[in-house]
Parts: C-alpha cells; structure tokens; sequence
C-alpha cells in the first residue's frame, strides 16, 4: 500500500467525527461540543471534541488523531513482533459518551489504521475498531435493537462476519479480575487486512456508520425515564468498571500512553464522576441484581429470547 491511500482514510475519518458531533449535539439539545486541536512532539496531532454537562451526555469526547512515531509502541508490536522497532503512522477516531440519565447506556465506538515500515523495510498496513454498549439498566429490545445494528453492519462481508467480532467483543471487554463483561458488547475486530485494502476500508466504514443507527435510538428512548438517586448511585458504581477496564486493559489507552500521545485526549474516555463501594453486592431480585444475572453474560441477541 503507498502513502496515496492514506488521505482517504484521513478524510472519512475526520467527516465521521464531524457527523457524530453534529448528531450528539441534535440529541443532547445543550451547548454543544468544544474544539481542542493539538500538536505533538515525537509528530502528528489530532482534534479533540468534548461535550460537558450537557443536558443528555454529561460528558462525550469525540477524538481524531493522526500521529507518526519512530518505533512502534509495544501494545501494538505485542500483536505483530516482527514489526517491533519499526516507524509507524496511526490514524483514527475514537468516542464515549457518559450519558447523565442512569437508564441510558454508556457507549464506545473507535475506528483505526496503522501503517508500520517504511524505507528499507516493507510497509504493513491493518485496520481496527468496533462499538460496544454499556448499560447500568438492561433492557432486552435495547440490546436487541444494538446487536441487529452491528449485525447491519457485517451482512455485505460474510455470514460468520458478526457471530465472529460479536464473540471477540465478549472476550475483549471483560474484567478478569472481576470475572465480568464490561457490557452486552458489540463489535470488536483488530489487524484486519485479510481481501485487501479497499475491502477492509469499506468494513471500517460501514462500522463507523452504523454506530449512531444503533446508539441515538436507545437514548431518545430512555433519556426522559425518570430515576432516583439509587439508580444515580448504581450508575457511579458501575462507572468504576469502566474506569477499571481502560486504565487496565484497554489497547488504545496503553497504545496512546505508550507512544506520548496527549494524556488530556486519553483519558477523556474516563467518566467525569465515579464511586467506588467496598465488597458492595446488589440485592436479590433487585433491577440491580438483573444486570449481572441476564446482561453481564454474553447472549445470542439475535435469538428471539436473547438466550
């Protein structure tokens, strides 16, 4: 692949962020997002947009970064050790938003390419990205309505193309240390080359364009439900695994740190307020206790009863 294909990358990467912006800020009906563009040392840059204390979205960030580094950062040279020490070039655009009301999910969605080699060294190209959804309330035709989306947004590239990143989000965004999914999941693929350049871009691109089909309508349906401060305090709790998983797990995080990315821009995936309780347990046949027991547990959303 020559350095020709990647403005095309760059340009659908930037109108994707300005399109979710634009449809964040229809659904929230507040202030809209702020604009932090950004410069960094080691080359590249990128754009943040953070939504704050808005009347739907208590906090959204919206990223682009297209950053160039000497040698590749070990979170993705984990995955290629051949290419270990090589420059790179990193494009992509990453959101999450926490929403204020309780009964609206949290949700992520990235789309990514990576460049590595160069000069004397053959170049190595792959795309990654995916969205998964966070719930604090479950809801099964909200997961059903978000996993039909995703499985929207394979059906031009195979028939095990959604059971197959489907079952890589399950995996991918869990606790171990928790023994617990982060959410009722959704898409997650990596180093996806396979069928070539134009191909691959494509599957990137229908992702990316699917994640406000299967987002805006869940949170027009819950963002008027009316909650109490239990289901607030439920919320900030639950916020703690998601603080847990990226500061621990999470590729991009370690990715972005590793390679002197701008620590502001991180770590905007971080909700604005968390609580943590010790050794806390919900109560049995609590809405609560529902979360653990039928959404925290991988399922064929597909099937007619989510079994």
């Amino acid at each position: 692949m020559s350095d020709q294909q990647i403005p095309a990358v760059e340009a659908y990467f930037l109108e994707l962020q300005e399109r979710l912006c634009t449809e964040l800020e229809e659904e929230d009906g507040g202030q809209g997002f702020a604009t932090d563009r950004w410069q960094r040392d080691e080359g590249g840059g990128g754009c943040s947009r953070v939504l704050r204390d808005g009347l739907v979205f208590e906090q959204a960030g919206v990223n682009y970064s297209h950053v160039t580094g000497a040698a590749l950062p070990d979170s993705a040279s984990a995955l290629r050790p051949e290419l270990a020490g090589r420059p790179f070039q990193a494009l992509g655009v990453s959101l999450v938003i926490h929403p204020r009301n309780p009964y609206v999910p949290t949700s992520h969605c990235n789309v990514r390419f990576f460049q590595a080699g160069g000069g004397d060294e053959p170049t190595v190209w792959w795309f990654g990205g995916g969205f998964d959804l966070t719930p604090y309330y479950g809801f099964d035709d909200d997961a059903v309505h978000w996993h039909r989306t995703a499985a929207a947004a394979c059906a031009d590239y195979g028939a095990e193309c959604y059971p197959r990143l489907k079952q890589r989000c399950d995996a991918y965004f869990y606790l171990p240390h928790r023994r617990e999914a982060r959410g009722v999941g959704g898409l997650f693929f990596d180093d996806l080359r396979e069928g070539g350049f134009q191909r691959c871009f494509a599957f990137t691109r229908s992702v990316g364009d699917h994640f406000l089909p299967a987002y805006r309508p869940i949170v027009a349906r819950r963002k008027h439900q009316a909650y109490g401060e239990r289901e607030r305090q439920f919320q900030l709790y639950r916020r703690g695994r998601y603080v847990e998983f990226n500061l621990i797990y999470d590729r991009g995080t370690l990715f972005g740190l590793q390679s002197g990315g701008r620590t502001e821009s991180i770590l905007m995936s971080l909700p604005p307020l968390v609580a943590w309780r010790y050794a806390w347990q919900p109560e049995p046949g609590s809405p609560e206790a529902r979360l653990y027991e039928r959404y925290l547990r991988p399922r064929d959303w597909l099937a007619g009863d989510g079994r």
